[in-house]
């Protein structure tokens, strides 16, 4: 039998159904051909997330009721490519727990203790990590609908409640998996309840607002990668509902809810998503570290833009909070934003914060101290 070379190889021959998802920046489908794509270095990663490959692998072997989860973080190289040596390891590993002879196409008969034996692989590898608590419920959702599986025991009320159809201080009794089931599942509200949704979302309580929030960050309003839309108008009300609240909660100085609108409403493609990072960037009073790592980790691909990556480097620059040289790295990464982050970086003068930044860099690199990963 062929040595067992990769993930995508190691899937293929298990026959398990199975369904990968990008969990770095946003949540989105992945295909076994992308994952081969990057594991045979054809591709770089295309969601680097502070130096990894960050996936779901949800995989239903043979004779298996319930699918299998794992959640892996793989190492990039400056390239944003696989740096392999860690998934090599973790392969032979997987051979040594099953045997070659569980790595045959469409077994029928794994048992469950070898399901059990795959799972636990999981444990004390350096490749797994554990997703908070809002990403995982969303994972959730987004895999029971791909996988034609009904929503939770707790979708019903949290439909309720995100469609006013429960008053505004019920939120205590919701949870966080009925929420990330109802945002994953909105294109199938009807168009009363879309709209009754929207306004929710502007009357909410600042506490109920943070945590939709922080599932609509994997769920942006209009993403392509969404699994079912609302109608186009109440997309676009959602974001401009989000922008509002954010804006507010920046007049107020509450910094946490601003955030939490910013990484849900960046995420979204719509130009007044852009428009809003631009109002921000240009706001002395609203711009510091968490509005910076916001931006660069959800509203990242708006910074493909000639004017919005300069004006953002540069403030990420003057922020004396910022880990500049961590948070432009994960930029660079980015295979679209790397070539235009190292071009504004190298045409900066010398006396700009940009040049000023690089200077500093370049002193720490001299040194041996170089700065730290975030």
């Amino acid at each position: 039998m062929t040595p067992l070379s990769s993930l995508s190889n190691f899937f293929t021959r298990t026959g398990a159904e199975l369904h990968l998802y990008h969990l770095g920046r946003t949540l989105a489908p992945l295909s076994l051909e992308q994952l081969e794509a990057f594991e045979t270095e054809q591709q770089p990663w295309e969601q680097p997330f502070k130096g990894q490959a960050r996936l779901a692998c949800v995989f239903r072997p043979a004779g298996l009721d319930d699918p299998l989860v794992w959640f892996l973080a793989l190492p990039l190289d400056e390239e944003g490519r696989l740096s392999p040596a860690q998934r090599d390891a973790f392969l032979e590993r997987l051979i040594t727990t099953l045997g070659q002879t569980a790595l045959t196409v469409g077994r029928p008969d794994l048992q469950q203790a070898e399901a059990g034996k795959i799972d636990n692989l999981m444990q004390d590898n350096p490749l797994a990590f554990t997703p908070d608590d809002s990403l995982r419920a969303m994972l959730h959702a987004r895999a029971s609908l791909d996988c034609d599986r009904p929503a939770s025991q707790y979708y019903e009320l949290a439909e309720q409640y995100l469609t006013a159809q429960l008053p505004l201080d019920d939120w205590p009794s919701l949870g966080l998996q009925g929420i990330a089931d109802v945002l994953t599942r909105r294109g199938e509200l009807s168009s009363e309840l879309a709209a009754a949704f929207v306004q929710r979302l502007a009357d909410l309580p600042d506490t109920p607002l943070r945590a939709i929030a922080l599932c609509l960050e994997q769920a942006p309003p209009a993403h392509a990668q969404l699994a079912g839309q609302l109608p186009e108008e109440y997309e676009t009300e959602l974001l401009t509902a989000l922008i509002a609240r954010g804006q507010a909660a920046r007049d107020l100085g509450d910094l946490e809810t601003l955030c939490a609108c910013l990484r849900a409403a960046g995420a979204s493609p719509r130009p007044a998503a852009a428009e809003w990072i631009d109002a921000l960037l240009a706001d002395d009073e609203a711009v510091n570290v968490d509005v910076l790592v916001a931006i660069a980790a959800r509203g990242y691909a708006h910074l493909e833009d000639a004017e919005r990556l300069p004006a953002f480097l540069t403030r990420l620059a003057s922020c004396p909070q910022a880990n500049f040289a961590a948070l432009a790295r994960d930029l660079a990464l980015i295979p679209r934003l790397r070539l235009p982050v190292l071009m504004t970086l190298r045409n900066a003068s010398a006396d700009s914060p940009l040049g000023q930044a690089l200077a500093a860099l370049t002193r720490q690199a001299e040194t041996g101290n170089p700065a730290p990963r975030h």
